[in-house]
């Protein structure tokens, strides 16, 4: 009896939606090893691979079977996934095209030598960014730069802008991912991108502001206020957004910061310089990395209070996921730090959520880890943290948390993807 391998969603599926991979056919308690790659855009080959040994009937179910070794251990169902590894050293796992889907290549080995064993089965299987009905509106409005997902339906549906951090340019992978799930999202540019600034010297509100009206004037989107959805830089702009702009009901803020890190901001006649470093606190690791997670001076002392972002003129409610392995620099330091303060003007307090062993790029699930990468800001690599299982986990819950809160604080009926496309 040949040995096969099953997939459940079959043949395609969303990015974020749990995969069942099961074999069949094997011999009783057979040693196999599974292996899992694919190939970014831009041809950058992603591998994981983990050994197992079937059941007494031949059977293997990684959703009840734990892994022996390899690229992880333990019960990891999605682990073939987020495990995966750059061949090319240092390269972040990104999805630049979200029409197009990734293409995830399974193989079952006999034995457990990842490259010499005799290829057992075999399966191709598409891993989507648009679910089906999801409508893609690019959005040049004004100064505006960015892209409008919709949900299948007439809607109207809450509203969400969503950014990223000092990688520039325009990624709309999140934003795609959450249409799926009842809201309208704003992918949005804010440098390296088209006809914006190449770089962040200097970055004006009135743009973010733009942004908040045109969404807030569209008429597939709820009213009265719109939510905020951040990462790193990103976070660190929505808490900008919350506190100067108007009509911005709730905003999830992940590894964010308390102050200006970045750029000067400018907002009317106000000024946030942005926060001072000191590279004489760079740490470089054996392996030759710099960790930078001392570099950036405290906000709370001297003039770099300047840059502290004047948390305790917002009305919106914020939900706060930390990585408390976050090495980009010092989030739960800072998430603290936007509770106090808000709190000590009588606000909302956030809620607060730290995942441990999680580093500063918590992405949608299954994503794998980038715990070291190349940024412009600093000539050699960067330490950005984390442990892949723990980071793993953290991914999926954050992913979930998002959705409740955001569906609580700004309307809509929670949906789910189908299981097939």
């Amino acid at each position: 009896m040949a040995a096969t391998l099953s997939l459940e969603p079959a043949g395609r599926s969303c990015w974020d939606e749990p995969l069942s991979i099961a074999v069949r056919g094997l011999a009783p308690e057979q040693p196999v090893t599974l292996r899992a790659a694919l190939r970014d855009e831009r041809g950058a080959l992603f591998r994981a691979h983990a050994r197992y040994r079937a059941d007494a009937h031949g059977q293997l179910d990684l959703a009840r079977a734990p892994a022996l070794g390899g690229s992880f251990a333990g019960l990891e169902p999605m682990g073939l996934l987020w495990a995966m590894e750059p061949e090319r050293p240092l390269w972040r796992l990104l999805k630049r095209d979200v029409r197009t889907p990734f293409v995830v290549e399974l193989e079952v080995l006999d034995g457990h030598e990842p490259d010499g064993g005799r290829l057992l089965a075999r399966a191709v299987h598409e891993r989507h960014f648009m679910a089906p009905g999801v409508r893609r509106v690019p959005v040049r409005e004004g100064r505006v730069r960015a892209t409008l997902f919709l949900p299948p339906g007439n809607g109207p549906f809450p509203g969400i802008i969503d950014m990223f951090g000092l990688g520039g340019g325009l990624l709309e992978y999140r934003a795609s991912l959450l249409a799926g799930k009842g809201f309208a999202v704003l992918a949005l540019a804010y440098y390296s991108y088209d006809d914006l600034p190449k770089d962040i010297d200097t970055l004006r509100l009135e743009y973010f502001e733009e942004a908040v009206d045109y969404l807030l004037r569209h008429p597939q989107v709820k009213g009265p206020g719109i939510g905020l959805l951040g990462i790193s830089k990103g976070a660190e702009l929505c808490l900008s957004m919350a506190s100067f702009l108007k009509g911005i009901t709730a905003a999830v803020l992940i590894n964010g910061s308390v102050a200006n890190v970045a750029g000067t901001l400018y907002y009317k006649d106000e000024i946030l310089p942005p926060l001072g470093r000191n590279l004489d606190l760079i740490r470089m690791t054996k392996d030759g990395l710099v960790d930078t997670l001392d570099v950036l001076n405290s906000p709370l002392e001297g003039p770099d209070q300047q840059s502290i972002i004047p948390v305790e003129r917002s009305n919106t409610t914020f939900l706060l996921l930390v990585g408390q392995d976050d090495h980009g620099w010092k989030s739960e330091f800072y998430a603290n730090e936007i509770s106090k303060r808000l709190q000590a003007c009588g606000k909302e307090k956030p809620q607060i959520i730290c995942y441990p062993k999680a580093g500063h790029y918590i992405e949608p699930p299954y994503f794998p880890l980038c715990k070291t990468s190349q940024i412009k800001a600093y000539s050699v690599p960067v330490v950005f943290g984390g442990e892949p299982s723990p980071h793993a986990m953290a991914q999926v819950d954050a992913w979930q948390k998002l959705q409740t809160f955001f569906h609580n604080h700004l309307g809509g009926e929670v949906r789910t993807i189908p299981a097939k496309l």
